[in-house]
């Protein structure tokens, strides 16, 4: 079996409710979501993140994803983030970008990319930095996607007007490419 399977990424700066919407939106279309690996990764780190843990999270995040489309049934899976996120903290954080990742970004496209507005308000978590350049990175992620030529809409609003907006861009995509939702 050779189908494609189409990747709908949930992307956006720190605190906008990515892992959140993924998951409800997996549950509700009843298909997988990848989690973010980089999350995980970080949790276990002891000091700054170094290029080499950049590297790591990128092949880590590419590995994660490559599994779930190796076992997944559906037609359609949800992506909380891309390895995107490693050139942005890169760039952010180091100062340029690992070329694997940049050699990588055009070979691994995604169908669609959900880009959560930054109106959600900030919740503290020991993996987070940034609360006061919120929309410095909004503008970036914006950048970067439309760099990528990518197809995004940004996604706004507050507990389940957010969730009802995800939804109803999910489904006009999953429409125009001749998807059922399997909901």
């Amino acid at each position: 079996m050779n189908k494609e399977i189409k990747k709908i990424a949930i992307v956006g700066p720190e605190s906008t409710g990515k892992s959140t919407i993924s998951k409800q939106l997996a549950q509700h279309y009843q298909t997988a979501w990848v989690p973010e690996y980089a999350r995980y990764y970080c949790e276990g780190l002891n000091g700054a993140c170094t290029m080499q843990d950049e590297i790591n999270m990128f092949y880590g995040q590419l590995a994660l994803e490559k599994s779930f489309l190796a076992t997944t049934e559906k037609d359609f899976i949800f992506c909380d983030t891309t390895f995107l996120t490693v050139k942005i903290w890169s760039d952010e954080m180091l100062g340029n970008t690992p070329q694997i990742v940049l050699d990588a970004l055009p070979k691994y496209p995604y169908d669609l990319y959900l880009l959560m507005d930054i109106d959600l308000p900030w919740q503290d978590d020991p993996l987070r930095d940034f609360p006061h350049k919120r929309e410095h990175f909004m503008s970036i992620w914006k950048k970067e996607l439309q760099n990528l030529k990518a197809n995004y809409i940004t996604i706004s609003g507050l507990e389940t007007q957010r969730f009802t907006n995800a939804k109803n861009a999910v489904d006009d995509f999953l429409l125009f490419n001749n998807l059922r939702p399997r909901s």
